[in-house]
């Protein structure tokens, strides 16, 4: 019986192995901050962290997500954040979100990324009025007919407002260059996942991975078939991140979702506080910033949220 169960294991991990050959974007993607001192983007800072990502053995980072305040940035500033993350990522490669409020906008991010040398782009559908399916159809398809970088599509219903389909996602996920989905998130119920990944799996070319970015349910994600994470928390503790997405890749389903448990002050933070102002006052507190990395008019947290935040970096524990 052992023996059966060493070959379907080694089985699924050659399956796993030839899958990851035939996708670009798979593993752990990190998303780090755009620091700020004093109103003015620190690449010194931001360098920082992509090289620790680097070090620790992501496989992607992630720069301009919204962790990255892309929303925030002007065009010359997200130009050069990108410029900066992709020197400091070395080998690395480095996905840069392009989203903006109109077309021709996400075309110009896009044709800065390329030109700093990204090896892909991260598109949300980002917009004043709200979009249909058409419309957001229609931006992929102007973004992958103008270029051939490879494209991330950016599921995150929580500041765009749109909700994609399955079926949405799958004729997306068919245009020229798209390589990965980025979901915002999946049902609790472990079969629920795999059913729901299995379904866009069969809308997708193989080329295509399907990530998932809530990092509290990430790793579960992982066990039921996502081929990628997408991370927050990994932009500022790649180790521990590398750790959790490491055994749920290998199979470890019980040290994975073991790993993530202990991390629970930190998923309660995110989401009471949204992740964005979370992981900027964590980043304060460790001493990786010399202040919150939150732009106006979003505002630090303060008082009470404090004593949260602390809680959350003892339960990750040393960076290092």
């Amino acid at each position: 019986m052992e023996e059966r169960e060493d070959l379907l294991d080694a089985m699924i991990g050659r399956q796993a192995s030839a899958r990851r050959d035939r996708i670009l974007f798979f593993g752990l993607s990190a998303f780090p901050l755009t620091p700020s001192r004093d109103g003015e983007i620190a690449h010194g800072d931001l360098a920082r962290l992509v090289a620790a990502a680097a070090a620790a053995g992501v496989d992607s980072i992630g720069a301009l997500g919204s962790t990255g305040s892309y929303a925030y940035l002007e065009r010359q500033d997200r130009r050069a954040v990108a410029r900066t993350a992709v020197q400091a990522a070395g080998r690395v490669p480095v996905i840069v979100g392009v989203g903006a409020i109109s077309t021709s906008a996400v075309l110009r991010n896009v044709e800065d990324a390329v030109s700093v040398g990204a090896a892909g782009v991260l598109l949300a559908p980002v917009s004043y009025q709200p979009l249909t399916n058409i419309e957001v159809f229609r931006l992929f398809a102007d973004v992958t007919e103008r270029f051939s970088v490879p494209v991330v599509v950016y599921d995150n219903v929580a500041t765009t407002g749109f909700t994609f389909t399955t079926q949405l996602l799958g004729e997306i996920a068919n245009l020229p260059s798209v390589v990965s989905i980025k979901l915002d998130t999946l049902p609790a119920d472990p079969g629920e996942a795999a059913a729901q990944i299995g379904q866009l799996r069969s809308l997708a070319p193989e080329s295509v991975s399907i990530g998932i970015s809530g990092d509290a349910m990430s790793p579960s994600g992982i066990v039921a078939g996502c081929d990628v994470w997408y991370s927050v928390l990994g932009g500022l503790f790649p180790r521990t991140c590398v750790a959790i997405a490491e055994a749920a890749r290998s199979g470890d389903a019980d040290r994975a979702l073991s790993l993530t448990a202990e991390l629970a002050p930190v998923w309660e933070l995110f989401a009471r506080f949204g992740s964005y102002r979370a992981i900027a006052a964590m980043a304060t507190l460790v001493g990786e910033l010399a202040e919150d990395a939150v732009y106006a008019p979003v505002l630090p947290l303060t008082g009470q949220a404090r004593e949260m935040v602390a809680a959350a970096v003892e339960a990750i524990g040393p960076r290092s």
